[in-house]
């Protein structure tokens, strides 16, 4: 019989430690970014419904989940506030007392090592749900860009480390880079949600902000998830107008796009793990159908693959702990 002729892929897969030696991608507790929903008022602790184990955590019982994150190694936050009061201009994005402004105090104080993000919206502060100001139906995008800027330059002097705008207005990095700059924090970076998709992925989110739009839906102004090319073109102008980070959102099934962003800019990439990826994940292990572990070692470790340098998830204190197992 004729020797065969072919490659022995295997051999570099005999052991754990070899094919731990070979491992082109990992995974570090330096990737993670956790998110936060921080609410008014005092002493509460209370579980969304759609997103188990993540909580709504009032300023007095914000600093033992500070605590736990430090303990962890996690190095960054980013801040959503739930506030009390929501209007039609969302006056409590931008108000100096603002439930994030507070919260990036308080945590400054006790930790000011850590980076704190603060998510730059106006959704979950606006009486109609919607992320700019509405008049006739329509969401107008010059308008909302003042209170935008307004909104970066409170949470700025409040300590926060990086701005993160996710409202996908056109222009809105150059209004907040301008607002900044004339305020005195031309140092602090911007990280752009500049490529941010019209998801159905973002279902709990909204439950955990209470940000659901009282009318209508955000596909004028967030992108169409069919569209791959116009990523480029967004991250292009925020990156003209001085974005210093690219986030792409949702993550795991745009993992096309994180490459794509990857490949064209020389910028960190992010990848937002969000919500409906976060629950999906959740609703499938609680029901014994996958290993949650496994699953979401293999789904971050793909984002990073995919070439993204930081990641945003929910699991963020999970991964931690299992990354710290596994040493």
């Amino acid at each position: 019989m004729q020797e065969l002729q072919f490659n022995r892929h295997r051999r570099l897969r005999h052991s754990a430690n070899l094919r731990s030696l070979v491992r082109e991608t990992h995974l570090s507790v330096d990737d993670l970014i956790y998110p936060i929903f921080v609410v008014e008022g005092e002493n509460k602790r209370n579980e969304v419904p759609s997103m188990p184990g993540v909580f709504h955590l009032s300023l007095d019982l914000l600093v033992k989940e500070i605590d736990e994150v430090v303990s962890l190694g996690i190095k960054s936050v980013i801040l959503f506030g739930v506030p009390d009061h929501k209007d039609e201009l969302g006056t409590q994005a931008y108000h100096d007392n603002g439930i994030v402004q507070q919260a990036t105090r308080v945590v400054k104080e006790h930790y000011p090592e850590l980076v704190i993000i603060a998510d730059t919206c106006l959704c979950q502060y606006t009486s109609h749900g919607h992320c700019g100001i509405v008049e006739g139906g329509q969401v107008l995008n010059d308008p909302t860009l003042d209170l935008l800027a307004k909104t970066a330059v409170s949470q700025a002097k409040a300590g926060a480390d990086i701005i993160a705008p996710s409202n996908m207005m056109d222009g809105f990095v150059a209004a907040i880079r301008y607002g900044l700059d004339e305020a005195g924090f031309g140092h602090i970076p911007i990280m752009s949600y500049g490529v941010k998709y019209s998801s159905a992925f973002y279902g709990p989110f909204r439950d955990a902000a209470h940000s659901t739009p009282q009318f209508g839906d955000r596909k004028t102004y967030q992108m169409d998830p069919a569209n791959r090319l116009e990523a480029i073109r967004e991250a292009e102008s925020d990156l003209q107008e001085g974005a210093d980070f690219m986030i792409v959102k949702p993550a795991l099934s745009y993992l096309d796009i994180i490459r794509d962003v990857k490949n064209n800019f020389n910028v960190p990439v992010v990848a937002y793990n969000v919500s409906g990826e976060y629950s999906m994940v959740k609703a499938a292990a609680a029901n014994g159908w996958i290993n949650e572990k496994e699953i979401v070692m293999e789904m971050l470790t793909s984002m990073k693959r995919a070439g993204t340098d930081l990641i945003i998830t929910y699991f963020s204190k999970d991964v931690a702990r299992w990354l710290a197992e596994d040493k």
